[in-house]
């Protein structure tokens, strides 16, 4: 399973109200979730996202509250993978929940600049920062994680 996009980057502390504003939060609907992601921290995100292209961020990316809404508008935007150094545990577990891929690697948050050419293999944690002819050891998912994200979460494993 792999990754392959534009990175678009982020800071630190990107929390779940910059992810999908409170203002949406009358809806569950993934794709008007999606229409909505970042636009309070990034208003281009949508001109510059493309099917498959990642976020990369520094330290605790999805902070805040616990709303599943933040990853599931993060995947219906299209995004193939978030790598960050530190997630918040509630957005790992509701990112992994909903079978959106996740990982965390210093490395390669600090590595990887906007717009870099990234792919990640999940099944042995590589990084690749084409752009840049650079690699980075994230750590592989084992196989029951893959099983939940190729089955788009974890209630379509059950």
């Amino acid at each position: 399973m792999k990754a392959d996009g534009k990175a678009i980057k982020y800071g630190n502390n990107v929390d779940t109200d910059v992810i999908i504003p409170a203002r949406y939060l009358n809806t569950s609907d993934p794709q008007e979730l999606a229409a909505h992601c970042m636009e309070d921290i990034d208003k281009d995100f949508h001109q510059k996202m493309h099917e498959g292209d990642l976020i990369v961020a520094q330290a605790n990316f999805g902070c805040g509250s616990s709303r599943e809404h933040a990853p599931m508008a993060i995947k219906a935007a299209g995004v193939s993978c978030v790598i960050a150094k530190t997630f918040a545990r509630i957005f790992y577990r509701n990112a992994i929940n909903i079978g959106l891929p996740i990982i965390e690697c210093a490395e390669a948050a600090d590595g990887i600049d906007d717009g870099d050419r990234v792919t990640v293999d999940f099944d042995t944690g590589v990084i690749t920062n084409v752009t840049k002819n650079e690699t980075y050891q994230g750590q592989p998912f084992p196989e029951f994680l893959i099983n939940i994200i190729n089955s788009s979460g974890l209630l379509n494993t059950l």
